[in-house]
């Protein structure tokens, strides 16, 4: 029940309190973005970890002016692969059944197969899809909590600009959502007091036996 308790002690924190996070509990929670599933295991995406200040300063403005990217201790930026390619979906695969000393004919067929399926969809569907993937890692960084670790999803930024301002083109990765970890400051924070509204089990469940 650990975790039941610690998603009902978490919030969207809207005021952080610039205290540091210790890197122990920060490389924690990286670690639990990297062990994230992803389709195929493709991991179609990078995280970076920003705690420079004059960086994050400029961020801010592109992020809507909120308060959390710059009182942060660290600011998690996923940018996710800008398409699929023959030799990117290569890399990874191989590598895979490299390590799990598989044969390399059986990792050929398993990259023939992806790619067959992935190349005629398009680059959007390709960009989305790697956005997906990287929702999925940035979904289980939720692990902040565990650690009692702020953590505020954001999607609220200009995408291009900050993609130009981290050079992310040259890269072939956009951003797609940002997580500011760090400590709530309770004495400012509007929304840490209020009641943590979800909708009841049985209007989002639904069981079919």
């Amino acid at each position: 029940m650990a975790l039941i308790e610690d998603l009902k002690w978490r919030y969207a924190t809207k005021k952080m309190n610039g205290k540091s996070v210790p890197q122990e509990k920060a490389d924690y929670i990286l670690e639990a973005a990297r062990l994230a599933p992803t389709s195929s295991g493709l991991q179609p995406f990078k995280i970076f970890v920003i705690s420079n200040k004059e960086l994050l300063e400029k961020i801010k403005p592109i992020a809507m002016g909120q308060s959390q990217i710059t009182d942060c201790s660290h600011l998690l930026v996923f940018a996710a692969w800008d398409d699929y390619t023959l030799e990117r979906i290569t890399n990874v695969l191989s590598e895979v059944y490299k390590e799990r000393q598989l044969p390399e004919a059986q990792a050929q067929q398993h990259i023939d197969q992806l790619w067959g399926m992935y190349e005629p969809l398009g680059q959007e569907w390709q960009q989305h899809d790697a956005a997906k993937q990287a929702y999925l890692s940035f979904g289980v960084a939720i692990a902040a909590a565990e650690q009692k670790v702020d953590a505020t999803p954001m999607g609220g930024f200009d995408p291009a600009k900050l993609d130009e301002l981290l050079e992310l083109n040259k890269l072939g990765l956009r951003s797609v959502v940002l997580l500011p970890l760090g400590y709530r400051e309770v004495e400012n924070d509007w929304l840490v007091n209020l009641k943590k509204v979800r909708a009841a089990k049985e209007d989002l469940v639904t069981e079919i036996a």
